[in-house]
């Protein structure tokens, strides 16, 4: 018996030991009931140049937290746009009636109103909705519904830009209003689990899941080029735009914009940095103040060179000088060579509208230009683009 006690004793302190290294394997590692956690702990959290250490929850108890959160900042958008039918009364589209009266009648097409829906996110305590123009482009009524607001609350357009597909919309109520927190999505890695949140086919604050695909993508959607999305794998459909690309914290870190129809998991967001860099001047002046030099410009290839005699074949031609612009007040010529540009080498139109993005309306910008065999520097002060 006493034999037995002793190999009892023993197991007894062998399990333990096995269970102990398991719940400190555990520690910083795989849970089978809260996902994935991170506390920093191991190799990375030795060394000193590391990111700082911080707890990270992946799971249906750390995600449904987070939803529940942060779904009192994200709003349905309805937006009432006017649209012609196309239809024209079949009197006056006669035409035994034209012979007779001619084109004393316009003939203009009978209108009606649609209805789209979007999504958005509440931005500002006060009720300022950040979403995608293409949501309220051209709307004459934008209705919110929030989250707790019995009856949509009436919206206005505070400033949009077309060309970057984002609008301040700003909610007609004294209320105080849930908010999202902006985040960086300059931080985000490929792989980083995100969350989306939006209304499609109007269905109410659908939530869906996926990772960041890939980072800086360039689209272009009818008019609309897009240089520099977010990809993700997290469903996105017709009206989740506008809506909120979550980080796994909640941080707002990209707005909704587009779906590949033709393939599955391939949706694309704004990235919120982009947003952050224009907000004031959207909330501020109504829309995105561009600086403008006021020509039209082709890149050099080899057989331009060669006809201009002129010794580079890489650069921007100057084909048209717009008049009362920096351009014309500065002396720019048609076939000047644009070469540099506040000293930065320029190759090519995009090097060039890269250089020119990071200028403000009234800052000064010298170029070097190739005009026949001379070099010569110009000095310009940029307009505001129409």
């Amino acid at each position: 018996m006493r034999k037995n006690g002793v190999l009892r004793t023993v197991l007894i302190l062998l399990i333990g030991i096995v269970i102990g290294g398991v719940l400190v394997v555990s520690n910083g590692h795989a849970s089978l009931f809260d996902g994935w956690v991170d506390n920093g702990v191991g190799q990375a959290a030795t060394t000193p140049e590391s990111t700082p250490a911080r707890t990270v929850v992946i799971g249906p108890t750390g995600i449904a937290d987070m939803v529940d959160r942060v779904s009192p900042a994200v709003v349905n958008i309805e937006a009432t746009v006017k649209v012609s039918d196309g239809s024209i009364d079949p009197f006056f589209n006669d035409p035994f009636f034209r012979d007779f009266f001619g084109d004393r009648f316009r003939i203009i097409p009978r209108s009606s109103y649609e209805k789209g829906i979007g999504t958005g996110c509440i931005i500002s305590a006060d009720g300022y909705v950040l979403t995608n123009q293409h949501v309220v482009e051209n709307a004459v009524k934008i209705e919110v519904k929030v989250r707790g607001v019995s009856e949509a609350i009436p919206a206005r357009i505070v400033g949009q830009d077309h060309q970057l597909d984002l609008a301040v919309l700003k909610l007609e109520s004294n209320r105080k209003f849930a908010t999202l927190q902006m985040g960086n999505s300059d931080r985000m890695r490929v792989g980083d689990w995100v969350i989306a949140i939006g209304n499609p086919y109007g269905l109410d604050h659908t939530v869906t899941v996926g990772v960041v695909s890939a980072k800086g993508r360039p689209m272009t959607i009818g008019d609309r080029e897009y240089k520099n999305l977010i990809q993700t794998d997290a469903a996105i459909n017709p009206g989740n735009s506008g809506g909120p690309l979550l980080s796994i914290t909640g941080e707002l870190i990209g707005i909704n914009t587009a779906v590949n129809a033709q393939a599955q998991g391939i949706g694309f967001a704004i990235p919120i940095n982009t947003a952050k860099e224009v907000l004031d001047q959207l909330i501020k002046e109504g829309k995105v103040l561009r600086p403008y030099i006021g020509v039209g410009l082709r890149d050099v290839d080899r057989q331009i060179a060669s006809q201009l005699g002129i010794p580079v074949s890489q650069g921007v031609m100057v084909a048209q000088v717009m008049p009362n612009t920096p351009a014309a007040r500065a002396g720019l010529r048609v076939q000047d060579i644009i070469v540099k540009m506040d000293g930065k080498e320029i190759r090519n139109y995009q090097e060039l509208k890269e250089v020119l993005d990071q200028k403000k309306v009234g800052d000064t910008l010298k170029l070097e230009v190739i005009r026949g065999q001379q070099r010569l520097t110009v000095t310009l002060t940029l307009d505001e683009k129409p």
